[in-house]
């Protein structure tokens, strides 16, 4: 399955398992790594000590193509940056933050730069930033999330008519229907979150598993809009975030009832009350953990049989 994406990253099919926060470790990034799609370390949930050794445990585990999620907007940018070189990590996505910041910098380093968008604009400006491609998520993805509330079926074809650079849909999709309904819209290839969330080799809290994979429809929601949207199963702390909207909170409201550590609590801690609990809406469509080489073996039989499927109706 031989394409744009393939050929810039050197994977053997177009999809890439993404960087989540508290999920996403060295043995997810090398488990996806060895089964032909592109694994991604979350440099956002680790201090930049952790993060190296992450990468070389990393390196250990897998000897096919590798890189690093960095959300800008964490602290340690430069440390973080500088480990990534140091550890000769060639593949970097970049979120949270102005593409212009780091992409010219890492480039002249030998990395290949990705920046995730949520919004036709900002697609715009990381093309012009010089990144190698582009990764625009839509409305149903889970974590942190765009203001615009653009769903993944009306942004991909929006931004494929804007970009002229490789474009991966991210938001939605965990299934290999759903990869190929995008890339039918103009995506060369797909970021894969939530399903990987339920692997055996996510470092989630089992509790937390558990939790996405009974997950219903209308289980998450996006809220937060005026700190950083994030999309999140209910639980008791989503309860309390309604709750405090009532009273028309500020900021400042929002940022104390937050407080600190709430993902790590939830995801990778297992407190299923008061942790945030990220997670996209495609967990609904989730009913089992699974290795990762399984996972991405029925996404690719899925989208073989959901092709022949198509063809049966022209």
């Amino acid at each position: 399955m031989s394409n744009k994406i393939t050929e810039l990253f050197k994977i053997k099919y177009p999809i890439i398992q993404a960087g989540m926060i508290w999920n996403s470790g060295w043995k997810l990034a090398s488990a996806s790594s060895n089964s032909g799609i592109l694994g991604l370390i979350g440099a956002g949930s680790m201090y930049p000590d952790v993060l190296r050794e992450h990468i070389q445990k990393c390196k250990k585990a897998t000897d096919k193509p590798f890189g690093v999620n960095v959300p800008m907007l964490y602290p340690n940018i430069e440390e973080i940056m500088n480990i990534i070189v140091e550890e000769e990590v060639k593949i970097v996505f970049t979120s949270a933050g102005n593409p212009k910041t780091w992409t010219s910098w890492l480039k002249e380093r030998g990395v290949t730069v990705v920046h995730v968008v949520s919004s036709v604009k900002f697609a715009l400006k990381a093309q012009e930033a010089g990144v190698d491609a582009i990764v625009a998520e839509g409305f149903e993805a889970g974590g942190h999330n765009g203001r615009e509330e653009s769903t993944t079926l009306t942004l991909i074809p929006m931004v494929r008519e804007a970009l002229n650079i490789p474009l991966i849909a991210a938001g939605g999709i965990a299934t290999g229907q759903g990869m190929l309904a995008v890339m039918v819209l103009g995506a060369d290839g797909v970021q894969v979150g939530s399903r990987f969330v339920a692997s055996e080799e996510s470092s989630a809290h089992q509790a937390f598993k558990e939790v996405v994979i009974n997950a219903q429809e209308g289980d998450t929601h996006l809220t937060l809009k005026e700190l950083a949207p994030v999309r999140l199963i209910k639980n008791k702390f989503y309860n309390d975030i309604v709750e405090l909207y009532k009273t028309s909170p500020s900021v400042e409201d929002l940022k104390g009832l937050l407080g600190r550590a709430r993902a790590k609590r939830g995801m990778f801690e297992g407190d299923l009350e008061e942790g945030e609990l990220e997670i996209g809406q495609i967990s609904g469509l989730i009913h089992d953990i699974k290795p990762v080489g399984k996972i991405v073996e029925d996404m690719l039989s899925e989208y073989e049989i959901a092709k022949q499927q198509v063809k049966m109706f022209f």
